[in-house]
């Protein structure tokens, strides 16, 4: 099969280096343009990017997608058969309907369940106990198109965001050359989603990561362990901006919401329900630590 392949992080890179070690041919890849970042302005690209280079695959980095009839005659020049999207922005359809085959999603959830920009972090957030891997061909609608193949995945309760969201990049990669084989054959039949069964997983913002003590110890144990490392569930405390990556429940409610015990090794801060012990956490401007670290130089009295 000719494919392109089109990816911008890390999740990306195993599917695409699955594809390139087997017997499918990789005719370019498509990724976000470069950026420059920080205050230096150092430009940097994305790590499909830097993957597509270290084995002298061509590359295209369109500026926009839609309304872009440059890239879309591009596209048509390398006569693909197939287009496969992992990790990548919203293709508009007269990109996605270019090649014979169609063109087909990765998507870390088990669909139609956390539609959206952060199926991995809603997962956990929500306190599920497995969630999935599915690929579908690409819809209007996003991450609404008729289903190759699906495969569940069990969250482990000493998983968080990093550690899911590495573990379903590499099973996807197995799960990306089923479908390349299924469509190959021509022997399948496509699963039409049950909208009714749909929950949305939208992008991260600020005001999601934000800790509200008000909530119950579970809740907020669950929506440390969604954003760590990153972006990081945080809350303010005298001016300053604390991220907490690790934490555990401690059954007790004799603390009030956001009150706080300290000992010299120790920080336990009052819930809705029950109360967290923090064990990791960052003042902004400095590194994270282990609280017994953290508060040799930082007290909430």
């Amino acid at each position: 099969m000719k494919i392109i392949f089109m990816g911008t992080p890390d999740f990306s890179i195993p599917s695409l280096k699955a594809l390139l070690e087997s017997k499918h041919d990789i005719l370019a890849v498509v990724t976000a343009p470069d950026k420059q970042r920080g205050r230096g302005r150092i430009v940097s690209f994305t790590a499909v990017k830097e993957f597509a280079l270290q084995n002298n695959l061509p590359l295209i980095q369109p500026e926009m997608l839609r309304n872009n009839p440059q890239f879309v005659d591009e596209l048509k020049k390398y006569n693909a058969d197939l287009f496969i999207i992992v990790a990548f922005k919203i293709l508009p359809e007269d990109v996605f309907t270019i090649p014979p085959k169609g063109s087909f999603n990765l998507h870390a959830s088990y669909l139609p369940k956390y539609r959206g920009a952060a199926p991995i972090q809603w997962a956990l957030i929500s306190g599920e106990t497995e969630t999935g891997l599915t690929t579908f061909k690409l819809a209007e609608k996003v991450d609404t198109g008729n289903i190759y193949l699906q495969e569940k995945v069990a969250i482990k309760p000493a998983d968080n965001f990093k550690t899911l969201h590495d573990r379903l990049s590499e099973l996807g990669a197995n799960i990306v050359l089923d479908t390349v084989k299924l469509i190959e054959s021509g022997d399948y039949v496509l699963k039409k989603q049950d909208d009714s069964l749909a929950t949305p997983a939208p992008k991260i913002t600020k005001e999601i990561a934000k800790i509200d003590w008000n909530k119950s110890a579970n809740e907020i144990y669950n929506l440390i362990r969604g954003l760590s490392p990153v972006p990081g569930a945080f809350f303010e405390f005298g001016g300053k901006q604390l991220k907490v990556y690790k934490s555990e429940i401690v059954e007790r409610n004799d603390l009030g919401s956001f009150e706080i015990k300290q000992t010299k090794t120790e920080l336990i801060i009052g819930c809705g329900k029950n109360s967290l012990k923090i064990l990791e956490l960052q003042q902004e401007g400095k590194k994270r630590m282990a609280v017994d670290e953290f508060l040799r130089g930082f007290s909430f009295k």
